[in-house]
């Protein structure tokens, strides 16, 4: 480096003796700079940077695993023996979380896992305690529900645990091998995967799983919203046939569609589980649609049922500032200096500030038909967006506001 500095400082001839120094000194510096944030990024960003050669060599470590007899799975035979699932591209990887498209007979699908190696997750140590004897299925069933109530907070009943398992082990008797259970093992530790399985058959608006080897598992692959798209989905990247040049009127009325298929997620997170469900992180890359434009939550790494939801919001505190986690909000209690437990926001709220709000705006109405309701729609769903503005958001307040979005939303969908 000293000698880039010197070469180019023979190219300057001021009439100065001290310049000349000084300019070899800052580009000396320039340079160090230049190299170490070089070398910063680097490390720092294509270290975690998403390349086929490392998603291949993750699965090529996966399949030796099933190779060797230390894993399972219902998809390990497709992936590693016949070769019906092959490797396309990879999507996203951070912090070890790893999302790999696949096509599998034909058909493209994801694989998820939090962390890249098996070996990573923590082992069973039930299997270590009893290394020759079979593990009661009772046993198995606690340490699952533990798992649960460790990674969501529920309290699962024993009949409840099983629906967690793969779609291999669901309807075994009697007793499981090594490899299946610390495959088991390793998914139950990762809480998407717990929280897809767990309302597989309670929802429709979250990923369908379709099986699993080792420690990644499969889910249905959908095409996620966008920030920067003028509909936040791309309707013509879910059905190009169908959706093409299609009049204004019709790219309205789903528009409108999508809308309800939102509104029918709020309130079925909101009332139809045991416990109420929150979503922290709302925006348009969380989220796909189908074909039949049914919204689905695709990333739920910030999604709470309600008692770990006040668990996380109950924090110290000094002023309501210190009470906000990403998109859900609390109260500080400025006598206790701790945050209430009580959300003051709710899915509905944020829903609408984030999702319908760029969805309705008037100031891309360029890019869409001009629609009489259009004003109407934006002042409602503004008022949605702002309703905790003034304190917690009442049950009344929300049952009226959806109401109304509900009507407008059905009303563009019939008429231009």
């Amino acid at each position: 480096m000293s000698g880039l500095a010197s070469v180019a400082c023979r190219h300057f001839r001021p009439k100065s003796v001290r310049k000349p120094a000084l300019l070899c000194v800052l580009l000396w510096v320039a340079c160090w700079f230049l190299v170490n944030i070089s070398t910063f990024i680097h490390r720092n960003i294509f270290a975690e940077y998403c390349t086929d050669q490392k998603s291949k060599g993750i699965l090529g470590r996966l399949c030796l695993g099933y190779q060797q007899g230390l894993l399972t799975g219902d998809l390990c035979k497709d992936l590693c023996v016949t070769q019906t699932m092959v490797y396309k591209r990879c999507l996203y990887y951070d912090k070890g979380k790893k999302v790999i498209q696949a096509d599998w007979n034909g058909q493209p699908i994801i694989l998820k896992s939090k962390l890249e190696d098996f070996l990573s997750y923590d082992s069973l140590y039930l299997l270590d305690e009893q290394e020759s004897r079979s593990i009661p299925e009772i046993d198995i069933l606690v340490f699952t529900a533990l798992e649960i109530k460790h990674s969501l907070g529920l309290e699962v009943k024993n009949v409840t645990a099983p629906q967690l398992w793969t779609k291999h082990l669901k309807d075994r008797r009697g007793s499981f091998s090594r490899a299946e259970l610390a495959s088991m093992w390793s998914l139950l530790q990762q809480e998407e995967y717990v929280f897809f399985q767990l309302l597989q058959d309670l929802s429709k608006h979250v990923l369908k799983m379709i099986g699993s080897c080792g420690h990644f598992y499969a889910v249905e692959y959908l095409t996620a919203g966008h920030a920067w798209h003028h509909n936040l989905f791309s309707l013509e990247e879910l059905s190009p046939h169908s959706w093409r040049g299609s009049s204004s009127k019709a790219l309205w009325q789903a528009t409108n569609s999508i809308a309800l298929s939102f509104l029918d997620l709020a309130r079925h997170f909101e009332n139809d589980f045991s416990h109420p469900l929150h979503l922290c992180d709302i925006k348009p890359e969380n989220f796909a649609i189908r074909a039949d434009l049914t919204v689905v939550a695709i990333d739920v790494d910030m999604a709470f049922f309600e008692p770990k939801m006040r668990d996380i919001l109950e924090q110290n505190c000094t002023k309501d500032e210190d009470c906000s986690f990403f998109d859900c909000f609390s109260h500080c209690n400025l006598k206790t200096q701790r945050c209430r437990a009580e959300r003051s926001n709710n899915n509905l709220q944020v829903i609408c500030d984030k999702i319908f709000r760029p969805l309705f705006s008037p100031q891309l109405s360029e890019h869409r038909v001009r629609h009489p309701l259009q004003s109407q729609l934006y002042r409602a769903v503004t008022r949605c967006a702002e309703l905790s503005k003034h304190g917690n958001v009442d049950t009344r307040t929300t049952e009226d506001t959806f109401s109304e979005l509900y009507n407008l939303f059905k009303a563009g969908q019939r008429k231009q």
